[in-house]
């Protein structure tokens, strides 16, 4: 996906869920089940950058805005990421070993691992039950992840690979950190006004290493696989 293409569909992506707020004024239906299991570990390739100044600030208010909401799940700093590509969902326990065929996914990675990838002009972007922080890859970075995608779903990875993209295009098109999960329908108006407050705003870039690890849902636990 073209720069421009995806500058277009964050710019809809906030206009869609603007005008969803506007016809839902509450937040709807309580979830009572996380997002993803809290406890178990997912395999996935990512980077986790250094947290740029402004970045640190954007969570530390969002935190100081939700500190009282039990159903609001912002992301720790120490979790700051960014997904290229989910390869599973939860499915292991944090000392359960992985099955054998890790190994051929290992063999896959070896041609991406520790390549450094580049994401410019990271704003918010809001689903009507998260926020977003995403952003613009660099041409090299679109093109990588492809061919990751396809040699894993031309592996015996290909099922937990799809498994974890149901109902969604794979790859899926935004380059993103989820900073914060609302256990809700819809977010509450004090982050909707925080959203629409800073979503002009530019976060900057951020630039790291990719890694292939076993990760929980929201990378506070990261724990590289040896190459």
């Amino acid at each position: 996906m073209q720069s421009e293409s995806l500058q277009k569909m964050y710019l809809s992506t906030n206009q869609n869920t603007i005008a969803s707020w506007m016809k839902n004024r509450g937040i709807g239906d309580s979830k009572k089940d996380h997002y993803y299991d809290p406890l178990k570990l997912a395999l996935a390739a990512g980077i986790k950058p250094t947290v740029p100044d402004c970045v640190s600030q954007l969570i530390d208010e969002l935190n100081g805005l939700t500190k009282d909401d039990s159903l609001a799940d912002t992301l720790p700093t120490q979790g700051f990421h960014f997904t290229f590509l989910p390869l599973t969902l939860p499915l292991y326990k944090v000392n359960e070993p992985l099955p054998e065929k890790v190994d051929q996914l290992t063999n896959i990675w070896t041609e991406y691992h520790a390549k450094k990838i580049i994401i410019r002009q990271l704003r918010l972007v809001a689903l009507p039950s998260q926020l977003l922080l995403a952003g613009i890859p660099d041409c090299s970075a679109i093109d990588m992840r492809r061919s990751f995608c396809e040699k894993v779903l031309d592996s015996q990875w290909n099922n937990e690979l799809l498994t974890r993209h149901t109902g969604g295009p794979l790859p899926a098109p935004f380059w993103h950190s989820t900073i914060l999960r609302y256990r809700a329908a819809f977010l509450p108006a004090t982050v909707r006004q925080f959203f629409i407050e800073r979503q002009a705003m530019n976060f900057g870039d951020v630039a790291e290493e990719l890694i292939l690890a076993k990760v929980n849902y929201n990378w506070t636990k990261c724990f590289p696989l040896e190459n």
